[in-house]
């Protein structure tokens, strides 16, 4: 069984998956609560799905990008599970969890998270062999600018507040606004990823794992 925790920004996530099944997910709105609120949360998650310590497979965590205080919160509580109980560590960029929430379409994906200070992190997606792969870099910007920058009709997803959404209403249908519940960044999708991954035989070295910060807006 593999955990899952995403603290990245003021939504939070974690999950329990088997490699078959999502077994339990929690997802909630934190605002700088991430510190108090994902232990216990992942304390009754783990009662819930009646799991023993000894079940335990891997750790995934979203490595950003994402608030400074966020995403610490959550590397830490992935690396120290990792390193106590001996368990493969995998790190997933927080965008990626996402796009793999969203089904196969032919236009491209662009996924969003708040930045703050009129700021949005933003990474775009192209459905290839199966599967939503970045096209460019992870860079920082802003609704008006996001907008601007559109020239064919293009689906969003990730965090979007009431200014964003207002400026991509704006866009002349450039912006496809996906359904709320498919925006909302979900750690049983993390775990999807991360299962991927270790069935590779791929995982992180939690001495070395380091959080993706976008540090100046383009």
């Amino acid at each position: 069984m593999l955990i899952a925790i995403d603290t990245a920004t003021e939504y939070a996530s974690l999950a329990l998956h088997d490699g078959t099944r999502v077994l339990v997910e929690h997802t909630w709105e934190s605002p700088r609560h991430h510190t108090v609120e994902l232990a216990p949360r992942l304390v009754a998650a783990l009662k819930q799905a009646r799991a023993e310590s000894g079940a335990l497979s891997g750790i995934a965590v979203t490595r950003g990008p994402g608030s400074f205080t966020g995403l610490r919160v959550g590397m830490a509580l992935a690396k120290g599970l990792a390193l106590a109980r001996g368990l493969p560590l995998v790190g997933i960029p927080t965008l990626d969890v996402l796009a793999a929430a969203q089904g196969q379409d032919e236009r491209p994906l662009c996924a969003v998270l708040q930045a703050g200070r009129g700021r949005i992190g933003v990474a775009f997606y192209r459905w290839r062999n199966g599967a939503w792969h970045q096209e460019d870099e992870l860079r920082l910007t802003t609704w008006p600018a996001l907008v601007n920058g559109l020239h064919s009709p293009t689906l969003v997803c990730g965090e979007i507040d009431g200014g964003g959404m207002e400026v991509l209403a704006s866009s002349g249908g450039l912006a496809v606004v996906l359904p709320a519940a498919t925006r909302l960044r979900r750690a049983g999708f993390l775990a999807e990823l991360a299962w991927q991954r270790l069935s590779r035989g791929e995982h992180d070295d939690p001495a070395t794992l380091v959080p993706i910060y976008l540090q100046h807006p383009v």
